[in-house]
């Protein structure tokens, strides 16, 4: 497989993916059972995007954490939007009482799919992210609306697949990943996160969007106004388009690390919401 064709076809069709890298697992701030916190609060479930680990929520999750919130920091599998919607769903099953559901990046079209079948789940919150419909091809929603740069800062691997044939891993080039995705953060973080990122299966960008629940859920969205990675434009076709409610911030494509405040903010608005 040649790497003009594999960026055409994986990389290149959803020139607008997420991107949040971190070195290393975070451990959940609540256990396999968490349930409601102080004063009845729901539960805030964060799902990181492509390129990341659970670690990419550190920001937040330590925040969330000193306001008393209870807080479960899912593993994205990141092999592909089934499979990873699927696990997500498997894991709001154990979360006992109502759930914020938090989607960065890639992390929003796992949330979407998942909460679809997930009625634990009150809220939803996306993180420069992801919204997609039902019936959608995640690379087909991201060309709508060209600009981003990360096309060019695709290194794609080709691994084996269980099956035995061939599948692609996509990284980013760590001398891009400042420039194009971070640029608001200071280099001493971003080349840690560019060192430690998890590779994303080509297949993200080819599943079809079974279930969308922003339809009956309702949604909160930051927008990102200096994104390179999904750009702005869309951000807010998809908040627009699910009536949700919206913020615009002046970052980069990782607010969590550069306006975790503002992320924070939002997250618990929709859980003030819930608990009200």
């Amino acid at each position: 497989m040649s790497r003009r064709h594999t960026l055409k076809t994986a990389a290149g069709a959803a020139a607008t993916l997420t991107i949040a890298a971190a070195p290393s697992a975070a451990a959940s701030a609540a256990g396999p059972g968490a349930g409601q916190g102080q004063a009845g609060r729901p539960t805030v479930v964060l799902v990181h995007g492509a390129f990341a680990d659970a670690a990419s929520w550190k920001p937040v999750t330590e925040r969330l954490q000193q306001y008393g919130h209870p807080v479960v920091v899912v593993a994205n599998p990141l092999r592909g939007l089934t499979h990873d919607a699927a696990q997500v769903a498997a894991r709001l099953a154990a979360v006992p009482g109502p759930v914020v559901l938090v989607g960065h990046s890639y992390g929003g079209a796992v949330i979407t799919q998942a909460a679809a079948t997930a009625p634990t789940v009150k809220a939803l919150v996306y993180v420069s992210a992801f919204v997609p419909d039902a019936g959608e091809v995640l690379g087909e929603l991201a060309a709508r609306f060209p600009g981003s740069q990360l096309e060019a800062s695709l290194d794609p691997v080709p691994v084996p697949g269980p099956d035995g044939t061939t599948g692609v891993d996509l990284y980013i080039q760590p001398d891009r990943y400042h420039e194009v995705f971070a640029q608001d953060v200071p280099r001493t973080t971003t080349r840690m996160l560019a060192a430690g990122q998890r590779p994303l299966s080509g297949s993200a960008f080819t599943d079809r969007v079974s279930g969308a629940a922003w339809h009956t859920v309702p949604s909160w969205t930051l927008i990102s106004t200096r994104d390179r990675g999904i750009v702005p434009e869309l951000q807010r076709f998809q908040a627009s388009r699910a009536r949700s409610r919206t913020v615009e911030v002046p970052s980069s494509h990782l607010p969590m690390y550069s306006r975790p405040d503002a992320v924070v903010a939002l997250i618990r608005s929709a859980a003030r919401t819930i608990a009200a």
